[in-house]
């Protein structure tokens, strides 16, 4: 397997911080990215295996610094979750997890993006969700930001395949993290004082959500692979069988 240098962002934790290390065990080099200068600093501690620095997808003078970097393979997993109702969430923070979940992708596709036309080779990995797939009451803030991140993945897929530069996006399910948990656990400060209705919804959406997470270890693998591959789909969705009950559910509700 040709070693390759592959640029992770929000490596603090979860799949990313996962993938990281599945990926510095198979022998690449890895930059393993955090929002933070600490997160950088514990995580290089915790594993010197890594290369790590800080890099906020949101700042435009941390994107810069990628150019730069020599990125074979670039996965764009750093991600903000936001719940609420649509007709109470902050616009603030609808409009902050867009430039996470979204605009931070497309600038950090774009900052690797030039060095790979020149060099004939690259691949960007998009992490997506389920959410990009469908939305339900309560889930909007979030679920709007995977579906752009859903119509992107396939329109760069196409314009820069001629560049032999692959695309390829990842929608995971329910798996235990802690992401799910901080999201969902925060849909009740939007909620309006009396709201019975409401609160109801939000007691569906914590058991739907989750009850019965799964080990992100199938994700992180799923990932590395993509990683690795010499052609990749367009869409891994995980866990396997998954795409059946989503198409049961979007056929439901058509």
């Amino acid at each position: 397997m040709t070693q390759r240098t592959i640029l992770i962002t929000g490596a603090g934790s979860g799949f990313g911080k996962g993938a990281a290390l599945e990926l510095a065990a198979r022998g690449h080099t890895v930059i393993a990215t955090t929002e933070t200068s600490a997160q950088a600093d514990a995580l290089a501690v915790e594993h010197p295996e890594l290369t790590t620095m800080k890099l906020d997808v949101t700042s435009s003078d941390d994107v810069a610094l990628v150019a730069d970097l020599g990125v074979d393979v670039l996965i764009n997993n750093a991600g903000m979750g936001v719940m609420a109702p649509m007709s109470t969430v902050p616009l603030d923070k609808v409009r902050a997890s867009f430039e996470v979940n979204v605009f931070g992708m497309v600038a950090m596709s774009q900052a690797v993006v030039p060095a790979m036309i020149e060099r004939g080779w690259g691949r960007i990995i998009n992490v997506s969700s389920v959410a990009g797939k469908l939305a339900s009451p309560l889930t909007s803030p979030y679920c709007m930001t995977k579906h752009a991140v859903e119509a992107y993945t396939v329109s760069l897929r196409g314009e820069l395949a001629p560049h032999g530069i692959d695309v390829c996006k990842v929608n995971p399910g329910p798996y235990n993290t802690g992401f799910n948990d901080r999201m969902v656990d925060g849909i009740t400060e939007h909620i309006a004082a009396g709201d019975e209705a409401t609160h109801a919804a939000n007691q569906v959406i914590r058991d739907l959500v989750l009850t019965d997470q799964l080990d992100p270890n199938e994700v992180v693998i799923a990932l590395a692979d993509l990683a690795e591959a010499d052609e990749t789909p367009l869409e891994t969705l995980l866990p396997e069988g998954i795409g059946e009950l989503l198409q049961a559910a979007i056929d439901a509700e058509s």
